[in-house]
């Protein structure tokens, strides 16, 4: 069962918080209880593959909801690629999040939602539409609309801001038609996930459409973001090690999910949340105050969030006792200029290639570590790449290999909607 952070009376089930996205209150939905995995679970880790991992931790989650050979299925078409951990330098690994279909950490999410979904269209025989709507800074959008692709019952509505993503991201977006249709917002990300909100609270849409959201606002897309965790924990022989992990941040819903995975008895030592310009989290962790500020463009464009919706689920995790999370969590930002500087040093040193998000988690790790020299790190690298092509090339100055898949991708035809206002939005959604 889930409850409203906003209001702990409002619980409702696994299918009830996975359709809405939101509470009625605008505020997210939290697990009434999160139970510490069994010793037996620990005892058999080492000898468990992958998918009998992945069930383990996810089972209470959609207790009684999804029966167990349905649950193991979901879980089988989402976590059917690698996520090897990579020895970079002593002590310290890359957890490689981008072996997926559209190369970056959201695919996990967004292949678990769909397949939960799709399980309850199958068998309740829901009569209206779902409209699946989708703020992306980047990544989001291309992993929701690969898992929703086709999908009969469900239509997809990506809102992305106008120049504010890669070319790649952007045919990731744009090009696949179908049940699929990408808007192209006039702004930075927090306005496409501010209408996202907006939409859910409005009368008009709700009494027409059947609304939720692929964002990690929602239930299904950010608790199956622990199985990183477990598997770089099993990947590694870490028993009796500390184990640090860094992770990229932007709306904190992948570190959120961390944190959840050691409340279920995960043995993390500490985390580290690394951001760009876009730094509310590390000012909250000098100062003890949240303000949201801002959005500042960057190079990394998935990170430019100035208020993240995640992170009062990590408040929650602490009990909203911020000396009890200062223990647990440390918080870098990193300018686009020392960016590209780690990107450099680390292709010249060892020819491994960083996407800007992952070297802001490298960097940030390697600055943990300088003081914490007796733990294991790993950074999660969240995307390949190609997908951020000219800032890569740029930064070591040499062309990458292009897949050819992505090659086939660039020659398709985009197609996208500009939208300027909520007004707009409305108007399209209603049309539909």
């Amino acid at each position: 069962m889930y409850l409203s952070l906003g209001n702990s009376k409002d619980i409702v089930s696994f299918k009830k918080a996975l359709f809405t996205g939101l509470a009625p209150d605008k505020t997210l939905y939290f697990p009434v209880q999160i139970d510490k995995l069994s010793n037996d679970f620990w005892k058999n880790l080492k000898k468990m593959n992958t998918f009998s991992l992945a069930y383990e931790v996810l089972k209470n989650y959609t207790k009684n909801e999804i029966p167990k050979e349905r649950l193991f299925k979901i879980i089988k078409n989402t976590i059917d690629f690698d996520f090897p951990t990579v020895l970079i330098e002593k002590n310290l690994y890359s957890l490689e999040l981008f072996h997926g279909p559209t190369m970056a950490f959201k695919d996990v999410g967004a292949k678990f939602m769909s397949g939960c979904m799709n399980y309850f269209i199958e068998t309740e025989n829901l009569k209206r539409k779902i409209t699946v709507l989708v703020a992306t800074s980047g990544d989001t959008g291309g992993a929701v609309a690969n898992g929703f692709l086709g999908v009969d019952g469900v239509d997809v509505v990506i809102l992305y801001p106008k120049g504010r993503v890669s070319e790649i991201q952007e045919s990731q977006l744009t090009t696949l038609g179908k049940n699929v249709s990408a808007l192209e917002i006039d702004g930075y990300f927090d306005e496409c996930q501010e209408m996202v909100k907006k939409s859910f609270l409005d009368s008009d849409l709700n009494k027409k459409l059947l609304l939720t959201s692929a964002n990690s606002i929602n239930i299904a897309r950010w608790i199956p973001q622990m199985l990183y965790y477990f598997i770089a924990y099993k990947n590694l022989n870490t028993e009796n090690l500390k184990v640090v992990f860094s992770v990229p941040s932007g709306n904190f819903g992948n570190l959120c999910a961390g944190m959840l995975a050691k409340k279920m008895g995960l043995p993390v030592s500490h985390f580290i949340a690394t951001t760009n310009e876009n730094d509310t989290v590390p000012k909250f962790m000098k100062t003890g105050k949240y303000k949201k500020q801002k959005t500042i463009s960057t190079i990394t464009n998935a990170m430019d969030v100035g208020d993240p919706s995640n992170f009062v689920r990590i408040l929650n995790l602490y009990d909203n006792k911020f000396d009890k999370l200062k223990k647990e969590l440390t918080a870098y930002k990193f300018t686009d200029k020392e960016t590209i500087s780690g990107i450099q040093k680390l292709y010249h040193k060892s020819k491994y290639l960083l996407d800007p998000h992952g070297a802001t988690a490298y960097l940030g790790l390697k600055k943990y570590l300088a003081n914490n020299p007796n733990k294991i790190g790993i950074f999660l690298e969240t995307a390949h790449p190609i997908k951020f092509l000219d800032t890569v090339e740029n930064s070591i100055n040499e062309k990458i290999k292009i897949p050819k898949h992505i090659l086939k991708l660039k020659k398709k035809k985009k197609n996208k909607i500009g939208i300027k206002n909520y007004e707009q939005l409305k108007s399209f959604l209603l049309s539909r």
